[in-house]
């Protein structure tokens, strides 16, 4: 059987898995003591320990067993949930995420480990981890008890000859300095002067890990030797950079194994209850599991494009119909529009999702992010069953990250300014999805201090993103798109997390890419809303037929603001662009047959009289595309123009029009760039 095969349902399958122990991980740690959700938790993590182990993840499989220990205590209440247990458990499942994406992108699902491993062990069995309070000598005991180093068959016997011998047998946990920026080299070191006392008969981790650098700042090894414990602490802390040897003689023989743990009480992480509380009635209630079945997106697009066909197909039968005259060609082909036209609805729910599946990362991010920066935050999520195509939804997760790290970290006070400010300690950011007409709208609101307008303004003129005279008039949507221009940033200082001025810009990049767009409003004290409009489909659009000499465009209705004509003696010249006044703005003049280079026909010097003008907007900007001819709108198929054609200036894609001619559809962005 080749595993292959089964590769992308296995990372469907884990990616759903791990979207569910996030979730109920967040209810956890709201309701600690609920075991109906640590279960829900457990079976999640079970499940997809067996399927790694089943596709030869082996350390994706261990790391999640690791996991399911501790989960299998909580379950069995022999440990209480607390801040720091989740604090592990959330880590465990970043990494355990790394590894999916990594064997995703083509990679051995491979991470170095070792730290969360020792603190889901020091979780299972307390008495392994150092206690700060004991001396010297109960340190290397309790570090050395570590159960990592596990001997097989052989090493036993090895160690029982040698102790017969007269030989000892020392557990040496090495710790390097953090600052060594070569720690590997510095292992090597350490593993030649042990050499040069006795022989290593094991590791922790492994050498191959340790000679990639992926052990932390400290390891473990078993040594046989017949010097004395000091001589070998002596010899191995001369190694440089090496901060802490500890020594312990002996080993256990037993393997290590998930203990049922003697918590100690002094150790408030793991803490024990003494009685269990009663299981809630509704425990033994299941999710409902709605039926479905799973479809390549490939195949879904390969639908569509058959569709797209079929009404190709549709519109040039409507025009023989019509030039033929023929009543029974006439009706059947009524007919053939209203099924194409139900199959096409169908294809396209078909392709709908909820975009839930993108809200539901976000929780956990807000989560991390306002406990490293020290904020306490409430995060409302609504509309989550709002759908849009699937090519939308893939496009949308990361403009939404950055405005949701923007509201937490410039929008939302610190703690001390909302009491400050007579406001609720907790602040609150909303998510919102909704329809309105053909668009979805998606909100992410605060309820912080507002945008500065004033500071917008100044940063805006200091850096000759406005000129000052000009500034006065703006406003306040106009001032607020400043943040939209390229490296613009009003952050008094820089973070991990913001303040570089590289990412708005790219944000509304990102949402017009996909046919939207994005508005920011926002009230001085009481917070701020930016406001995303969607399409909410890709792959069919409302477009205007226009022609350009012989030849036929598309442009999409959501960039049209208005159509108008003039007469020829409207164009002025003005620093030498073409411009005419519409109403009381001055609107500058893009000629299409110039940026095509399409060819003049004589039907055009007949209607010279008269110049037609399509209106296009993006944000407060209004140009006006100079066309021959205006011809209606119509819903059309938008096409790929393949691999060969991925660079063509201005043009998105292509459609198929009934006559079987093909007409381009125009991409109005870059006229504004």
């Amino acid at each position: 059987m080749d595993l292959n095969d089964y590769i992308d349902m296995f990372l469907e399958e884990s990616k759903e898995h791990l979207l569910s122990i996030n979730e109920e991980l967040l209810k956890l740690e709201s309701e600690p003591g609920n075991t109906v959700i640590v279960n829900e938790i457990f079976r999640s993590a079970h499940t997809l320990k067996g399927m790694a182990a089943s596709m030869g993840f082996e350390d994706l499989a261990s790391l999640t067993h690791q996991m399911e220990n501790v989960l299998d205590l909580l379950r069995n209440e022999k440990l209480a949930v607390t801040p720091q247990i989740m604090d592990v458990i959330f880590s465990c499942v970043d990494l355990i995420e790394k590894m999916v994406q990594s064997i995703e992108n083509g990679g051995d699902g491979k991470e170095n480990v070792s730290d969360v491993i020792a603190q889901l062990n020091r979780i299972q069995d307390p008495s392994a981890a150092p206690d700060p309070t004991l001396g010297g000598a109960a340190k290397e005991v309790a570090a050395t008890a570590a159960p990592e180093l596990v001997m097989d068959e052989f090493q036993l016997s090895l160690v029982q000859e040698a102790e017969k011998s007269g030989m000892h047998v020392y557990q040496i946990k090495v710790r390097i300095a953090e600052s060594c920026v070569m720690k590997s080299i510095r292992a090597y070191l350490v593993f030649q002067t042990a050499e040069e006392l006795g022989e290593i008969i094991q590791t922790y981790p492994t050498v191959e890990e340790i000679e990639n650098d992926q052990f932390g700042d400290h390891f473990q090894l078993l040594l046989l030797t017949d010097r004395d414990s000091e001589q070998v602490k002596s010899h191995l802390l001369n190694v440089a950079e090496v901060v802490d040897v500890q020594v312990t003689e002996g080993m256990s023989s037993e393997p290590s194994q998930s203990k049922a743990v003697e918590p100690d009480p002094a150790i408030p992480e793991t803490e024990v209850k003494k009685e269990k509380t009663a299981e809630p009635a509704n425990s033994s209630k299941k999710k409902p599991r709605s039926k479905s079945i799973r479809v390549d997106t490939e195949k879904l697009d390969h639908l569509m494009n058959l569709i797209s066909e079929l009404i190709i197909d549709r519109g040039r039968l409507e025009q023989i119909a019509r030039d033929s005259q023929l009543m029974e060609l006439t009706e059947t082909t009524e007919h053939l529009s209203l099924l194409s036209k139900n199959l096409q609805e169908v294809i396209l729910k078909m392709r709908m999702v909820p975009i839930e599946q993108v809200f539901n990362r976000f929780p956990r991010m807000i989560r991390d992010l306002a406990k490293e920066l020290n904020k306490k935050v409430q995060l409302i999520v609504e509309g989550e069953e709002t759908e849009l195509d699937r090519t939308v939804i893939d496009e949308i997760g990361d403009p939404l990250v950055h405005l949701l790290r923007n509201a937490l970290d410039h929008g939302l006070e610190t703690t001390e300014e909302r009491i400050e400010s007579n406001k609720k300690e907790e602040g609150m950011i909303a998510l919102k999805a909704f329809y309105s007409g053909n668009h979805v709208f998606i909100e992410v609101a605060d309820d912080g201090k507002g945008i500065d307008r004033d500071k917008v303004l100044s940063k805006a003129i200091e850096r000759q993103v406005v000129r000052r005279k000009e500034a006065a008039s703006l406003s306040d949507q106009e001032v607020y798109a400043l943040l939209f221009s390229s490296g613009f940033s009003t952050a008094d200082k820089i973070s991990d997390i913001s303040g570089r001025g590289v990412g708005l810009d790219v944000v509304k990049s990102k949402i017009e890419s996909i046919g939207g767009a994005i508005t920011i409003n926002s009230t001085p004290g009481r917070g701020s809303t930016f406001r995303i409009q969607l399409p909410l489909s890709l792959s069919i659009i409302m477009a205007m037929l226009i022609e350009i000499g012989e030849e036929s465009y598309f442009i999409p209705l959501n960039s049209i603001a208005e159509i108008t004509s003039i007469v020829p003696e409207s164009i002025i010249t003005l620093h030498g662009q073409k411009v005419f006044q519409l109403r009381d703005q001055i609107v500058p003049l893009i000629y299409l047959e110039e940026v095509f280079g399409t060819s003049k026909t004589d039907k055009k010097s007949v209607l010279l009289d008269e110049v037609q003008i399509v209106i296009i907007r993006n944000g407060n900007q209004i140009k006006g595309l100079v066309v021959d001819a205006v011809l209606g709108q119509h819903e059309v198929v938008l096409k790929s123009l393949g691999h060969y054609l991925t660079r063509l200036h201005a043009i998105s894609g292509a459609t198929i029009l009934g006559s079987g001619e093909v007409a381009l559809i125009v991409d109005t962005q870059p006229f504004f760039d």
